[in-house]
């Protein structure tokens, strides 16, 4: 790994955002660490030389702390210059209805907190001496379904996910005696393999008139790890086309 080269962890990377994320750090000269359960060597640009690619469950206690063991080793007490938790769950109900706070299974309600919420806060942790070592930044991916009612997202995921936007301003306070911001991005619609058909009802919701790529969330999760939002911590960036305001 080049030592000259800012480094990057991103979770959650073989698809949607956290792909198009990987992807965007890699296309500007970045080393990328990156985990999921399914392996991303189609990524464009792959070179063993820039990213290393992890297979893990960051939901398994042993997995995530092996994840973070292998990480720390390939490092080598250099420092670290962002982590991105972007890996997520929202769970549905077997025929993939709203699962709500009266008819949702209060173990799908703990496998939501336990990757949406406390992966966060394992891998802020496990990462915070090389984020220090990096004067580096974090960035939470948390949803607007965490601030408003959503007609599809469920109770635990949104409920998971204003958990995690607290959290953001939590660390924020905490992790800047380290000298590392920590900043959320909350995207709206964004068209990935989550989405379903019936999430076209919501366009005309959206005064930019259509759903948002993986592209649009990646670029400002990249602005919040670089030196251009060097005075920036305990934020939140809408990624909605204004559907927030609404």
């Amino acid at each position: 790994m080049n030592i000259e080269r800012p480094t990057v962890i991103v979770t959650g990377a073989s698809r949607g955002i956290g792909y198009a994320t990987a992807s965007l750090f890699l296309a500007r000269g970045w080393e990328v660490i990156s985990c999921a359960r399914n392996p991303i060597t189609d990524i464009e640009g792959f070179d063993n030389k820039l990213i290393t690619h992890i297979l893990a469950d960051l939901t398994d206690t042993d997995s995530l702390d092996n994840f973070i063991k292998v990480v720390n080793s390939l490092l080598e007490g250099r420092a670290l210059t962002a982590l991105v938790n972007n890996a997520g769950i929202s769970p549905k109900s077997h025929n993939s209805e709203r699962l709500g706070c009266l008819n949702g299974d209060l173990d799908a309600w703990r496998d939501a907190f336990e990757l949406n919420f406390f992966v966060p806060l394992k891998l802020a942790r496990g990462f915070a001496s090389s984020l220090h070592k990096g004067q580096g930044a974090i960035v939470n991916l948390t949803s607007i379904a965490g601030h408003m009612i959503h007609p599809f997202a469920g109770s635990a995921y949104s409920s998971s996910k204003a958990a995690l936007s607290a959290l953001t301003r939590e660390m924020a306070n905490e992790f800047a005696a380290l000298n590392v911001r920590v900043n959320a991005v909350a995207p709206g619609e964004i068209s990935t393999e989550m989405i379903q058909p019936e999430y076209e009802m919501l366009i005309p919701r959206i005064p930019l008139n259509r759903m948002g790529t993986p592209d649009d969330v990646a670029r400002s999760v990249f602005y919040l790890c670089s030196e251009d939002s060097s005075y920036v911590t305990g934020s939140e960036i809408w990624v909605t086309g204004g559907q927030h305001m609404s």
